[in-house]
């Protein structure tokens, strides 16, 4: 079978879009509860930040209009994350998140019909992040 050719590495990350009520209150829950990080807001006043974590960076954006905010499970009940986060031990993030106030959807639990160990997070807006590793 014939095999494609190389493609040289181009893409880096990406980066969910979160519609929220407050920036500000938001960005401080990421980096409060989840141990995020950010550098500054983008605005006056503050509209729009980028909290980061490990390579990975959520984008905030503030809307004046909160029936646009729509988690997926808003959405559609059987749609259940916003994010889904890899990790490298779910467990140990689990017991660093939890103490710090971040409002935990789902405790870890082993997923087997597709391997992996995974908590869930809902943000201020009712996003809902999952992160999980590998259960081998």
């Amino acid at each position: 079978m014939p095999t494609a050719p190389a493609i040289a590495k181009q893409l880096l990350g990406i980066a969910p879009y979160f519609l929220v009520r407050d920036v500000v209150k938001a960005a401080e829950y990421y980096r409060d509860a989840l141990g995020f990080s950010y550098l500054q807001f983008w605005g006056v006043p503050p509209s729009f930040c980028m909290p980061r974590r490990d390579g990975l960076i959520i984008m905030l954006s503030q809307t004046q209009d909160a029936s646009i905010i729509r988690p997926n499970a808003k959405a559609r009940r059987d749609e259940s994350w916003d994010a889904y986060v890899w990790v490298k031990d779910a467990d140990a993030l689990y017991a660093e998140v939890k103490p710090r106030g971040a409002i935990i959807a789902y405790d870890p639990v082993l997923q087997e019909e597709y391997g992996n160990r995974e908590f869930g997070v809902r943000d201020l807006d009712g996003y809902l992040l999952a992160f999980g590793s590998d259960a081998q």
